[in-house]
């Protein structure tokens, strides 16, 4: 599966448009992450934890979404857009949406 941000992939002709497809994941921190995000904050320095997270819950989105367009019959998804959000009681989850157009290239 190719998927790009583009409107095209470049040295390829879209044949057909099978249509939107979106992948979404919300995945928690916990208290752990937390507090060690919050001694990040104060001295300075990125969290490998948080990263790590963010990560993990973009990978997922985007396997999500993949998974959806290849059971329309798409090869491609393009015009890909990645939202990342807060949400939860006092942002303690964080939601990591997809979207784009599937595709036959």
């Amino acid at each position: 599966m190719l998927l790009s941000t583009t409107p095209t992939i470049e040295g390829h002709t879209i044949r057909e448009y099978k249509g939107v497809v979106t992948g979404e994941t919300i995945i928690g921190t916990n208290f752990v992450k937390d507090f060690f995000a919050s001694i990040r904050d104060v001295v300075g320095g990125r969290s490998n934890s948080y990263e790590s997270t963010l990560r993990e819950a973009k990978d997922t989105s985007l396997k999500e979404m993949s998974d959806r367009a290849q059971a329309l019959g798409a090869n491609a998804i393009v015009g890909i857009d990645i939202d990342y959000e807060t949400v939860g009681a006092n942002g303690s989850m964080l939601m990591v949406a997809t979207s784009g157009t599937a595709v036959v290239i």
